[in-house]
């Protein structure tokens, strides 16, 4: 399926089903969000790095408008649809401030790969001990997707990206399983000597017992 879809492009990644609460407050997406609205119509998120459009983004669907301002701007909820590539960007709409873009959306695999999904579970769960955070998600554990755990999985705008355009689940978990091999000794490392630079100029017991 090709297409043409309005385009709102952050310095984010969304990934399907995820929900993103965003503040709608320059005039050309006021508009924007403002026809979506009206229109009972999605719109995309192509993801910006380094000033960039990229190619992959999400159409998003506006589930509620949270809070509408006096000025026009809008507190508004979206959940991300699914991943779209930029054919051609349309960088001109008659009597429109904001800009559109062509676009087709790849065919994406979900078939679930629980082995995997356990794995790279662990993983998440074991850097969040590390870091001693404690996250909760909204779905059982063998309900989960990669979509669900990527962005807490400590990767950067870049590998977000990536993982954003492969469309096999296998893939994705793959990558983040290899993420979370290459990161976690990283942070524990880090945590030790976080450990040995508190321990400086206080009173040790140590011991020659071992010489």
């Amino acid at each position: 399926m090709t297409n043409f879809i309005s385009i709102f492009p952050l310095g984010v990644v969304v990934y399907p089903g995820e929900q993103l609460n965003l503040h709608v407050f320059e005039p050309r997406y006021k508009q924007l969000v403002a026809a979506c609205i009206a229109e009972q119509k999605p719109f995309g998120i192509p993801v910006v790095i380094n000033k960039k459009i990229m190619e992959y983004g999400t159409l998003v669907q506006i589930k509620k408008v949270e809070k509408m301002y006096d000025t026009g701007e809008m507190d508004i909820v979206t959940v991300g649809d699914r991943v779209f590539r930029i054919l051609e960007q349309v960088t001109e709409i008659p009597g429109k401030l904001y800009t559109g873009a062509i676009v087709n959306y790849p065919d994406n695999n979900e078939g679930s790969h629980l082995r995997l999904l356990k794995e790279v579970l662990h993983g998440v769960r074991e850097l969040h001990a590390i870091l001693q955070i404690h996250k909760s998600f909204k779905k059982e554990d063998t309900a989960l997707l990669s979509y669900d755990l990527a962005h807490h999985a400590g990767l950067s705008l870049d590998e977000e990206y990536e993982l954003l355009h492969l469309f096999y689940e296998a893939q994705r978990l793959e990558y983040l399983k290899r993420h979370l091999h290459k990161v976690i000794p990283m942070m524990a490392e880090m945590e030790r000597l976080k450990e040995r630079v508190l321990l400086n100029g206080h009173f040790r017991n140590l011991s020659t017992d071992n010489l």
